[in-house]
């Protein structure tokens, strides 16, 4: 495979934001664009991570994953929103709170598809190291319908283009604070991808999936990985089921390409879930998986966005974290938010955005190497994890 040569880059126009579900939405585009913005204010922007242009994904690239009846679906529903046929769309998932039809809806979300599988061409190809669409990660798209705001699975598609073009292994960690459910039901009994997912439990939120014990398919045992972190877990706590699952396995696997979902929904000030993470914990993330990319992947990332509802606290400073590691140039957390930025937020929302690019944490952790222990509803789910999957790759579970 071709080295890894070129800058990092962002793949990203401003015609992406068209993927709107409505004023009331909670996925609202505009955290997408005040987060460009801050990066591009910051100056992560630039030389070393140029913005490049998103082409809209076609329908055979879309139909390596999804159903040819699904995507035609949502191109009559999206041509006509008017014309409406409240079953045909109940049976593809549309038409609900959560993915309502909206004028365009399959040319949206083809162009979202298209921008990550741009990104993993750069990254395939070795015109760029890193690459990244924080427009991106719409991981509960199913191949026969639409669920949980997505539409189609860019994600899957993304990884399947990987595949297609020759990559062997490719590796999926999802950070979002909902589990991962359709790339791992797309890959569910593929030994060729792992997917990893650290995500609230199902058993009180959306998808209601993700066990410890969902381990893959029969031709796939081990390579479905699920850590259900208890409501209420924080930077310290996430951090030490991260460090306990996610690189051991990753250096067992050696991906030809780290694929990663960056949805920071897990902060402590989002509307939607119950984790509660800070940026300084979300960035932490972002830069041990930046780390495992080049220790295990030869440096081959591709970065992608997710959910993520407070959209002028927390979604602009933790992307444009994800950008500026992407870049190779982090930015400090004692960073202020530039003053024009803060007056956007103002003008856009009507809300006061957040002075520094830090919540005023320095996350730290304990090591699992250092002890498990029972009584820690915590430490019970990692060791459940570690219990189910690392078996499967000749790891040791136990501490």
């Amino acid at each position: 495979m071709p080295p890894c040569s070129g800058p990092a880059v962002v793949v990203f126009d401003p015609s992406l934001t068209a993927y709107d579900f409505g004023p009331s939405h909670p996925m609202s585009p505009v955290r997408v664009d005040l987060a460009i913005d801050l990066a591009d204010r910051l100056g992560v922007i630039g030389p070393r991570l140029p913005a490049v242009p998103a082409p809209t994904a076609s329908d055979a690239q879309i139909q390596t994953v999804h159903d040819e009846q699904f995507v035609e679906a949502v191109k009559a529903l999206g041509a006509d929103p008017d014309a409406l046929d409240e079953d045909a769309a109940a049976a593809v998932g549309l038409g609900t709170d959560d993915d309502p039809i909206f004028p365009g809806m399959h040319e949206a979300s083809a162009h979202i598809v298209g921008a990550t599988i741009e990104a993993c061409r750069r990254v395939w190809s070795g015109e760029a190291a890193h690459a990244a669409n924080i427009t991106g990660g719409l991981h509960h798209a199913m191949p026969d319908r639409a669920s949980g705001f997505c539409i189609y699975n860019d994600v899957a598609v993304g990884i399947r283009w990987l595949l297609d073009h020759g990559a062997e292994r490719v590796a999926y960690v999802d950070v979002d604070a909902h589990h991962g459910d359709g790339v791992e039901k797309v890959f569910w009994d593929d030994p060729r991808v792992l997917t990893i997912s650290l995500h609230e439990s199902g058993q009180f939120l959306f998808p209601g999936t993700g066990a410890s014990d969902s381990v893959g398919g029969p031709d796939a045992l081990g390579s479905a990985v699920n850590v259900p972190l208890p409501p209420g877990t924080s930077d310290a706590g996430w951090l030490r089921a991260f460090h306990a699952v996610v690189p051991p396995l990753l250096r067992d696997f050696a991906p030809d390409v780290l694929v990663t979902q960056h949805g920071c929904d897990s902060h402590r000030l989002d509307p939607l879930a119950d984790l509660e993470l800070t940026v300084d914990g979300q960035r932490a993330a972002y830069e041990a998986l930046h780390d495992l990319a080049h220790e295990t992947a030869g440096g081959r990332w591709v970065a992608t966005g997710g959910g993520g509802y407070a959209i002028a606290e927390v979604v602009p400073r933790a992307w444009a974290h994800l950008l500026g590691i992407a870049a190779g140039s982090p930015i400090d957390p004692e960073t202020p938010t530039p003053e024009e930025w803060r007056a956007r937020v103002e003008e856009r929302l009507g809300a006061t955005a957040p002075r520094l690019m830090t919540d005023g944490n320095s996350p730290t952790w304990r090591d699992w190497a250092d002890g498990y222990d029972p009584d820690s509803w915590l430490d019970r789910v990692i060791n459940a994890t570690r219990s189910a999957a690392f078996p499967y790759h000749g790891l040791d579970p136990l501490p």
